[in-house]
């Protein structure tokens, strides 16, 4: 049986442009994002990954090649998108619980205040929040903003959930702590992701692919498939098949930056 995309990015060029002329970010790019599956991006820093999220959500369209969302060419922000950024962006004069019922009183949606309520809280709790659904967002820290972040975006049942470096801002420890309720998130919910991200650990622990992107123009350079399972711990991360993933993926991204062509045609 063939496997179902959710996301196909398919031929996709793209320019910013500048005082000085266009600036080449994407080129003849191709990703699909299976259905129900985590895909994570890396790459050499400003190639182009965060350019890709906002095409995937339908904020900006690509000079050529298209994106769809089940076969439909996105043109526009989709209810079935949710997002959350390295920056959670909480607002503060309202609480917690405030903050991640925001986007049920955009989209549209047919749940009575009693049952976004109700949904609401089942995420917090499921994310270790449950007791703080009134604080505001600067009496949190910021692990616990991002946590606060993950539920607003998957608040309204997104199809896709797509996640900029959510984690790149915070400490180590707090960070593989998110990494878990993650993989808890995946259990609860279905939900297909993609996330960018510069941390490669965090690419082998949460997808079961990721993606390499070349240096600027970025076009994709390099698919790794996880064979972990879905039930991982982090000890998981030191094992000799980690290790072998975490050193394939380090060799790319040093191809992607220049640093190893020559290792490239030897190999």
């Amino acid at each position: 049986m063939a496997v179902k995309n959710q996301i196909e990015i398919k031929d996709v060029t793209h320019a910013y442009q500048t005082d000085h002329g266009p600036l080449p970010v994407l080129e003849n790019l191709n990703v699909s994002v299976p259905l129900d599956s985590f895909v994570a991006v890396v790459g050499p820093s400003g190639c182009g990954k965060s350019t890709l999220t906002r095409l995937i959500a339908g904020l900006m369209m690509p000079d050529q090649g298209e994106v769809r969302l089940h076969g439909e060419i996105i043109k526009a922000p989709k209810s079935t998108v949710g997002m959350a950024f390295q920056n959670p962006v909480l607002l503060e004069w309202r609480s917690i619980l405030q903050n991640v019922l925001l986007p049920l009183e955009i989209v549209p949606n047919k749940m009575s205040g009693g049952e976004r309520k109700e949904r609401a809280m089942s995420l917090l709790s499921l994310v270790g929040l449950e007791g703080f659904e009134e604080k505001r967002p600067s009496e949190l820290s910021g692990g616990m903003r991002q946590r606060a972040s993950l539920c607003r975006a998957l608040v309204h049942r997104p199809e896709v959930l797509i996640l900029d470096e959510p984690f790149g801002a915070l400490d180590a420890f707090t960070r593989e702590d998110l990494w878990q309720i993650m993989h808890e998130l995946r259990r609860e919910e279905a939900f297909t992701t993609l996330m960018i991200t510069h941390d490669l650990r965090e690419s082998v622990f949460l997808a079961d692919q990721v993606v390499v992107l070349s240096g600027r123009p970025a076009t994709s350079q390099h698919i790794l498939n996880v064979d972990m399972g879905h039930e991982r711990t982090l000890e998981d991360l030191y094992s000799e098949e980690s290790v072998r993933m975490l050193a394939e993926l380090r060799h790319e991204i040093q191809i992607a930056q220049g640093r190893s062509a020559g290792e490239k045609e030897a190999a």
